[in-house]
């Protein structure tokens, strides 16, 4: 029992708790026997969902949590407030060794600040990404988005495609992934001042299988499996939706493809890969959609299991040492 992957679950937060993150959590367990799950919440409230379920009862633990953190609240200080809310309890639990990841599809900016200073950054780590894996034609990518970062640095882009890049390999399982940085074109000239300065450094990253520039219309299409990005979201479908209506053969073509496009964004939630990680912590966290279902709670459960086994935190904090210990080498002309 001791070698049981421990994810602790929000069973509190997002639009459909405590009915989905128990029913996910169950489904999780049933599933495979490496995982055991901490459902962090009120407890007459969640075991009266799980009443409903037949599940290994030795895998299912409830842990006590008597506050909610709404979406709306202020998270600095929902945090900082509400010490006996699930997503502070489950957070604890990683800190102090007795879980191995949290996962909860509460308020993000809770999740965010409670990620930095209940769970802490790995030593090195300058800024933790928020990473979904956003489904493609070639399978899957994981899109690192900085655009909430409006103070973002090149040093940050680099240590953000370093951990996506660990994080494909050793849990999505995609062997040196190819890393690409969006940009308004392909040529390395081209961009702002921060990809600009960026691109020479990701490109002489040894770490790193780094492909170059690509273009936001080109990520629906699996153009790399690590992007980093400054800014997604309505910028991606704006610019998909511009490449389209360049011309009139390409109106006739935008026309055609309509309906296959909109079953590909409508499938950029993403459940059946699960939520997104928060890298650079010294535990996992993960993020999954307010409205998520059960279906991405089991889902987000399970990709904990090989973060655990392959111990991630570790090979990031080694990768980010060994490259910071090289870049001053270089400098010092060794």
């Amino acid at each position: 029992m001791s070698d049981l992957v421990r994810v602790a679950v929000d069973a509190m937060g997002g639009d459909y708790a405590p009915v989905e993150p128990v029913k996910g959590a169950v489904e999780a367990v049933n599933a495979d026997e490496r995982v055991k799950v901490q459902l962090v919440g009120q407890v007459d409230v969640i075991e009266k969902e799980l009443q409903k379920y037949t599940y290994p009862k030795e895998r299912v633990e409830i842990v006590p949590a008597t506050e909610i953190i709404e979406t709306g609240e202020p998270p600095v200080n929902s945090i900082r407030h509400k010490k006996d809310s699930s997503i502070v309890v489950g957070m604890k639990k990683v800190r102090c060794g007795e879980a191995d990841a949290f996962v909860s599809s509460g308020s993000t900016g809770a999740v965010l600040v409670g990620g930095q200073t209940i769970v802490g950054r790995i030593k090195g780590v300058e800024r933790p990404p928020l990473a979904p894996l956003i489904p493609t034609e070639k399978g899957v990518s994981l899109l690192i988005d900085c655009g909430a970062n409006v103070d973002a640095r090149p040093s940050h882009l680099v240590q953000f495609a370093m951990m996506g890049s660990i994080y494909m390999e050793h849990v999505v399982g995609i062997k040196n992934p190819r890393v690409g940085i969006v940009n308004i074109g392909v040529e390395e000239e081209k961009g702002n001042a921060l990809v600009k300065e960026t691109y020479p450094l990701l490109k002489e990253n040894p770490y790193i299988n780094f492909v170059g520039s690509i273009e936001a219309r080109e990520i629906p299409n699996g153009a790399a499996d690590v992007v980093v990005c400054e800014a997604f979201g309505a910028t991606l479908i704006s610019k998909v939706k511009q490449g389209m209506m360049t011309s009139l053969r390409s109106k006739i073509g935008a026309l055609l493809v309509k309906p296959a496009l909109k079953e590909t964004l409508k499938s950029f939630d993403a459940s059946e890969y699960g939520g997104a990680p928060l890298l650079g912590l010294k535990g996992l966290v993960v993020k999954t959609h307010g409205s998520s279902k059960a279906n991405e709670f089991k889902n987000s459960i399970l990709q904990c299991i090989s973060f655990s086994e392959e111990k991630i935190p570790q090979k990031v904090q080694e990768h980010l040492a060994d490259y910071k210990s090289s870049r001053e080498a270089a400098k010092d002309g060794v």
